[in-house]
């Protein structure tokens, strides 16, 4: 039985770098071997859910610019999984939630840059679905809630964003975070810990300092897709890893 992960996916220059973060990837990756993977990556946004259905190798994309030419040589040929992204529509149909298919639809930043530490062999299966910001936080949680059971069959739902994200406030070279966002953190943390849904989704209205760490929901909303298709009886909610960069960036990782 998988757990569900929310997994922070850092800024494009991860791949190309080894640090205390990339070396938790590389070990969470030694931890799980699963047959596929189900991916919500914040970088992936539509207006109806959207999976792909790319049986590749999924194109790598690069939705990023002004950064060192090293990283537009990198590659992440992973298949793709078309017979799981049916399962998957099946699985949002029956909850009645309305789905789009996409037949080219690769692999973003979001993505294959974590996935290329954690699974450098690019040799699992991974399935797209797109996210939108602009849902009720209720409905984010039941997205996730739809496919719940699937980490019985050896699939990885994996939801990658992060919980502080605000360029407005980034302090770049600074590694010391600043208290707003250990604050706003930790009250993430407590709340997902003792699996409070009922405050989670209220993050907007009752966490300290949320419109600071959260301006724009892309990147918050996949916790709930994870969090959602866990099942709450197999294991408690628990914290990864928990770091910070330029003094926002929050690099809080998630097990469900």
């Amino acid at each position: 039985m998988l757990p569900s992960l929310f997994i922070n996916h850092g800024a494009p220059t991860l791949a190309l770098v080894e640090t205390d973060y990339t070396r938790f990837l590389k070990e969470t990756g030694q931890r799980f071997t699963p047959q596929a993977i189900v991916m919500f990556s914040a970088h992936w946004e539509e207006g109806v859910t959207t999976i792909s259905f790319a049986e590749g190798p999924l194109e790598t994309i690069y939705d990023f610019y002004g950064f060192p030419d090293a990283l537009y040589q990198i590659t992440y040929p992973a298949p793709g999984s078309p017979k799981l992204a049916e399962r998957i529509e099946g699985l949002f149909q029956k909850a009645g939630i309305p789905t789009e298919r996409d037949s080219k639809r690769g692999l973003d930043h979001g993505s294959w840059i974590f996935l290329k530490h954690m699974y450098p062999d690019a040799n699992i299966p991974v399935v797209s679905v797109s996210v939108n910001p602009f849902l009720p936080n209720e409905e984010q949680y039941r997205i996730g809630e739809a496919i719940r059971g699937l980490g019985a069959d050896n699939i990885l739902v994996i939801g990658s964003g992060t919980t502080v994200h605000n360029f407005n406030y980034i302090k770049m070279g600074q590694q010391h975070p600043e208290q707003w966002a250990v604050e706003f953190d930790d009250w993430i943390v407590d709340k997902v810990e003792q699996r409070d849904v009922d405050s989670l989704v209220q993050y907007d209205r009752l966490a300290p300092y949320a419109s600071r760490a959260v301006p724009r929901a892309e990147h918050f909303v996949p916790l709930f897709h994870a969090m959602g298709s866990s099942d709450p009886a197999a294991s408690k909610p628990k914290v990864l890893y928990r770091g910070y960069e330029y003094g926002t960036f929050s690099y809080s990782c998630f097990e469900f």
